[in-house]
């Protein structure tokens, strides 16, 4: 009875592990549309303080981030297209060209590599991978587009009901211990919106900034370009890295001197914004020492990928909030 109760227990854990890998995905999608609840909420409740209703401030706030996602694709698309179609457009000038280049040309002497290239190509090797490659393609997009609206659909609802939530998820404590979690609960949902709003306004003042110096300098697509910036400025540590990266690449190909104003640009800004801007907008709402937040997005995006390094910092900031007002206290009393 012994053994067979220890195996039935171990079945029962592997089964709920299992059952957990299976609806991780599901489950990520619920983490993520929560967290951005939590994030727009300040914002809903700052349009409360005005005297609009509850549902009128959501409708705002959602609609707002609706446009901004709209707008962003708007203002990338029609760049990515054009620069699609002229690729096609000029494919064949480009194969002649490196049909005429010397060095191709003895290469192809030696190898035959055109001529194995052309016998691929009507083999129809290339056409079984090229439709097999557009249909993996074509899967990711679908299930990003499902994912995305998945996650809007969800942080409007969680949105709408976080109080409700909240005050469920709190009767699950003992009535003794309920005043205690309560503001502990509203002080880690008050600091994970301020992280939120904070990393909004961030990577807003970065799009701002960026968008007025490429145009000045005729970068082409500066619209998108700064819309991108703002964007990936939202993920801690290689985000505005990666901004900056695009954006002067873009930049060299206009010309060399544009490309390093560029990157010297973006060199002089993150500074700027690290030891400037994000200190003053997270000084009231995260208190997070360096340390803790570099640990924190690393750790995140070891396991979770950008979801997590986003998540890190305030789930960083949580865990020291526990720390410092229920675990030491706790150990002084020993």
């Amino acid at each position: 009875m012994f053994g067979l109760t220890g195996a039935l227990g171990v079945l029962t854990a592997w089964l709920l592990v299992q059952a957990i890998a299976s609806a991780g995905s599901a489950l990520m999608l619920i983490v993520v549309s929560l967290f951005l609840a939590i994030g727009l909420n300040p914002a809903v409740e700052a349009l409360q303080r005005r005297g609009l209703s509850r549902r009128v401030a959501i409708t705002v706030v959602f609609g707002s981030v609706i446009a901004f996602f709209a707008a962003f694709g708007l203002a990338i698309v029609p760049p990515l297209t054009e620069q699609t179609t002229g690729f096609v457009q000029h494919l064949p000038e480009y194969v002649r060209q490196l049909q005429d280049h010397p060095l191709i040309r003895s290469v192809d002497a030696r190898y035959q590599v055109l001529e194995r290239i052309q016998q691929y190509v009507t083999s129809g090797g290339l056409a079984t991978q090229m439709f097999g490659g557009l249909l993996g393609v074509a899967g990711v997009v679908i299930s990003a587009v499902f994912s995305a609206f998945t996650i809007l659909v969800l942080t409007l609802y969680f949105l709408g009901s976080l109080n409700s939530i909240k005050e469920t998820a709190y009767r699950f404590v003992p009535r003794s211990r309920r005043t205690r979690v309560r503001l502990l609960g509203d002080e880690i949902i008050h600091q994970i919106g301020g992280y939120v709003a904070g990393n909004l306004i961030i990577s807003l003042i970065a799009g701002v900034v960026t968008f007025p110096f490429l145009a000045a300098l005729d970068v082409p697509y500066a619209l998108a370009l700064a819309i991108f910036v703002a964007v990936t400025d939202l993920i801690p540590l290689a985000g505005a890295v990666l901004g900056a990266v695009v954006a002067s690449g873009v930049a060299f190909l206009t010309s060399v001197r544009t490309g390093i104003a560029c990157a010297v640009f973006f060199v002089v800004y993150q500074q700027v914004e690290n030891y400037l801007i994000s200190p003053r907008v997270f000084k009231s709402s995260v208190d997070v020492p360096p340390v803790v937040t570099i640990v924190g997005a690393l750790l995140g995006g070891t396991l979770l990928g950008i979801v997590g390094a986003l998540l890190g910092i305030p789930l960083a900031a949580a865990l020291m909030l526990v720390a410092r007002e229920v675990v030491l206290p706790r150990q002084e009393k020993l």
